[in-house]
């Protein structure tokens, strides 16, 4: 067996606690009066109409004249791009085109205090105004909740001259792409223009080439890039110092756009969760239990690989909830259902059995009379594709699962949004909890085991379940 340094299992094994508390807890901190999250946690969680309830309401038209279908269906796809914009993908969305309505139903944000339904939509139903305009002047700058300036109201030559508007952009997405000046992997928004848009465009980066077109909602300026070449294609990139959440975050307001008419409420109301926070406690404190019994369990069983294996479950627990939180600036938050809890349990079942397979494989090889190295060794070659064989398997369940009960599919149609998120969710939360399982469960036990095994103090064979010497 190759062997691996000592240091490597206290290295794991730190990276993995500290995965542990700030995944659970976040990093927080304080910028003046503002208070700044770095890191989210679990109290950051957006859970999902089944456990914390929500606001359902109906939008129409603010004009006396009727909307066509295509209207209608524009508007409800940006109240959808403005749902998962924010990350919201448990709610239902239908459209009712003999009545000229629009019918949403969404969860509460994590931190909803005052349970204003009329207050939860105004960000959905909001008639924001995307231009390009030339030059950056501007009346005012303010600051932000997040401690950055925010420049209003555009002036001079900024607020007559509007290059382009909502309606031109076809679509805009984050992409990472490889700066030619410094070598490193940076973040761009990528942006396509449609016909209309593709003329205008050519004509204002001919003239105003080494200037800046900035780029406003309503009257607040979002970004303002620099034109650095003629652009006649109809596609174009915006690039900065971006991160991977502020280059997404830029390329959904673009996105976003305007809506084709302003949109009234005619009816609001709130909706009752059907599990509850006090049923989501006591599942937490079930859980708790649950896991003590697990740690228990395999101490007793399997000794040594028993204590690594607890310590790689906290990591797969961890990443789990890290991935629905918004924790990674890669990996969008999104809605916690039911059903995605229920993906979660499941994986972290799949990461004890994993953990299991590999212990008693080490066993039975240290029983058979191998040498410790040479059983941990073999024990790991044997169990691999056991667990590959079986995990792999609910990979592909996870994804055709979120594949075909994604937010926007034909089965949406067909069997309506509430299934749609729901299952989603369920699909998205065990396929993040399997790659915990290979991440943790496979690669982080088996290098803490061959490093431990390092030590003079766990060089018995009884540590892993052999005869004791």
């Amino acid at each position: 067996m190759k062997r691996v340094a000592k240091p490597v299992f206290f290295i794991v094994a730190l990276l993995i606690l500290f995965l542990t508390y700030s995944a659970t807890f976040g990093i927080k901190g304080k910028n003046g009066d503002n208070s700044t999250t770095y890191i989210k946690g679990v109290g950051d969680i957006r859970w999902g109409i089944d456990i914390n309830g929500g606001v359902e309401a109906t939008f129409s038209p603010a004009t006396s004249k009727k909307a066509t279908k295509e209207q209608i269906d524009s508007a409800k796809s940006i109240i959808e791009v403005r749902l998962t914009t924010n990350h919201i993908t448990d709610y239902e969305l239908y459209s009712d085109y003999n009545n000229d309505r629009i019918i949403v139903r969404f969860p509460w944000k994590n931190d909803e205090k005052t349970f204003d339904p009329e207050s939860a939509i105004k960000e959905l139903s909001a008639t924001a105004m995307l231009t390009f305009r030339a030059g950056d002047e501007y009346t005012t700058a303010t600051t932000g909740s997040d401690g950055q300036p925010v420049y209003k109201t555009p002036k001079g030559e900024t607020a007559t001259n509007v290059i382009l508007t909502g309606s031109d952009i076809k679509s805009a997405k984050s992409e990472m792409y490889q700066d030619q000046t410094t070598g490193k992997a940076t973040y761009q928004v990528g942006m396509v223009l449609n016909d209309s848009g593709t003329k205008k465009f050519a004509a204002a980066t001919e003239s105003m080439q080494g200037k800046i077109i900035s780029i406003w909602m309503d009257d607040v300026r979002i970004s303002n890039p620099r034109v650095d070449a003629v652009i006649t294609d109809g596609k174009c990139s915006i690039q900065g110092n971006f991160t991977a959440a502020e280059a997404s975050a830029l390329a959904n307001k673009i996105t976003a756009g305007a809506l084709p008419f302003k949109l009234t409420t005619s009816n609001f109301s709130t909706i009752s969760p059907t599990l509850g926070s006090s049923s989501l406690h006591a599942m937490l404190i079930a859980g708790m239990i649950a896991f003590g019994i697990i740690c228990v369990f395999m101490l007793f069983q399997f000794r040594l690989p028993g204590f690594i294996a607890i310590i790689a479950l906290l990591g797969q627990i961890a990443l789990s909830f890290a991935a629905v939180s918004g924790y990674f600036a890669f990996i969008p938050s999104f809605t916690l259902t039911l059903p995605g809890i229920a993906g979660i349990i499941l994986s972290i079942g799949m990461g004890v059995d994993a953990n299991i397979i590999t212990a008693s494989r080490i066993k039975e090889e240290l029983w058979s009379g191998k040498t410790l190295d040479g059983a941990i060794q073999k024990g790991d070659d044997n169990s691999f594709w056991a667990i590959f064989d079986g995990n792999i398997t609910v990979v592909i369940v996870g994804v055709i699962l979120m594949l075909v009960f994604g937010p926007s599919n034909i089965l949406s149609a067909m069997f309506g949004a509430s299934t749609t998120g729901s299952i989603y969710s369920f699909g998205y939360t065990l396929l993040i909890g399997i790659v915990g399982n290979f991440l943790f469960g496979v690669t982080a036990t088996r290098l803490m085991t061959k490093s431990i095994s390092g030590f003079k103090f766990a060089r018995n064979k009884w540590l892993y379940g052999g005869a004791a010497e």
